[in-house]
């Protein structure tokens, strides 16, 4: 089986999250002369496949296998890959089906390495992530098994296949503000305290604000409001408490505690609450590192291009590596059209993809 066959065989599982649908015994299968370990826990399914070729690191290449649901809007059958002009239809095509089967091909036909070659998929990128990867490492790292470097074959190339890989990526931190008013009749405001009213006087120096100024590697941490609620729907009753749901994507200058410090800058004295959640650490891997050397080196060989270093976009799970101190970097396919209907990716991406990781293993 060669790496698009295997592709368009990844596609036509259903795997929609946490539900693998026999993906991962076919690629356990298909790997066969690695060792496998599975982790599985509350329905989603982890396996973890390793071969030692030599006394060396142990580099392991990560992805998902489970996609978002299909929605409307599909031209054709979102688990029955369709191939036109090029390009290859299907739910997953992009995010993440692309990576996965060019890392299971070249690791499948790896005949040298000076280390430990590994493998880490998961059945829940999409959904929670609780018994996903995370917890895939921790089991891991109880039986000291934790991998040295790690890649991560998310869709992370912007207009030209080669153009771009993350080295680190931003935190997500998200906050919830109650404020108390008192409340009253709308003809007599004051006897009662408008919780409106006061937050109106703040947002202009709080919302869409810069927390810091950003790096070289780093956009600025924003504040970014998502939500605010108040009131009964009525015209005559002021509201008794007003609800402000934020998030702040976060670089490496912006804590917890910053951002509480600057909710109180100006909430001071307003009689409210402030509840912070943080579902991500932000983490940056050294420009210089290994890893990253060499796979610029392997994107230049194959495409000619000398990658950028971004860490922008949402999250993904480079940061349970990374929160391990594994070194951690991601380089897929073109990302315009994740989630979206008729997900789509080219052949030439696939194909140049198997052939980045193959230099990848060979340079390491």
């Amino acid at each position: 089986m060669e790496v698009i066959e295997l592709f368009k065989r990844l596609l036509s599982y259903p795997s929609v999250t946490p539900d693998d649908a026999g993906s991962l015994d076919f690629i356990r299968e298909y790997l066969k002369d690695y060792n496998a370990l599975w982790f599985n826990k509350e329905g989603v399914k982890n396996l973890f496949l390793y071969k030692k070729f030599g006394p060396g690191e142990n580099l392991c290449f990560a992805g998902h296998v489970d996609v978002v649901p299909p929605g409307d809007g599909w031209e054709s059958d979102p688990f029955e890959p369709v191939e036109k002009d090029g390009l290859i239809y299907a739910r997953g095509a992009q995010d993440m089906k692309s990576g996965v089967a060019a890392f299971v091909q070249a690791a499948k036909e790896c005949g040298e390495f000076d280390g430990t070659l590994s493998i880490l998929l998961t059945s829940d990128e999409e959904g929670e992530a609780k018994w996903g990867t995370r917890f895939a490492l921790e089991e891991l790292k109880k039986m000291g098994m934790m991998p040295d470097f790690a890649v991560v074959a998310e869709p992370t190339c912007e207009k030209v296949f080669g153009d771009a890989m993350k080295i680190g990526r931003r935190g997500s931190i998200n906050g919830v503000i109650e404020k108390v008013g008192k409340q009253g009749h709308a003809a007599y405001p004051e006897k009662a305290v408008n919780p409106i009213h006061k937050v109106a006087q703040v947002l202009p120096h709080m919302a869409g604000v810069n927390l810091d100024e950003g790096d070289e590697f780093f956009a600025p941490s924003k504040f970014v409001i998502t939500d605010i609620r108040a009131g009964m729907e009525v015209t005559n009753v002021t509201p008794g408490k007003l609800k402000m749901m934020f998030n702040v994507r976060n670089n490496t200058k912006t804590s917890m505690r910053d951002i509480e410090r600057f909710v109180h800058k100006y909430f001071d004295g307003m009689n409210y609450s402030l509840t912070l959640s943080e579902s991500a650490k932000p983490f940056l891997t050294d420009p210089d590192s290994k890893i990253v050397k060499v796979m610029d080196g392997a994107i230049s060989a194959v495409t000619g291009i000398t990658p950028k270093h971004s860490t922008a976009g949402g999250t993904s799970d480079a940061r349970f590596f990374a929160s391990h101190g594994v070194k951690t970097i991601e380089f897929g396919v073109i990302n315009d059209t994740i989630h979206a209907p008729n997900e789509r990716t080219s052949k030439d991406e696939v194909k140049k993809l198997y052939e980045v990781f193959k230099e990848v293993i060979k340079r390491f």
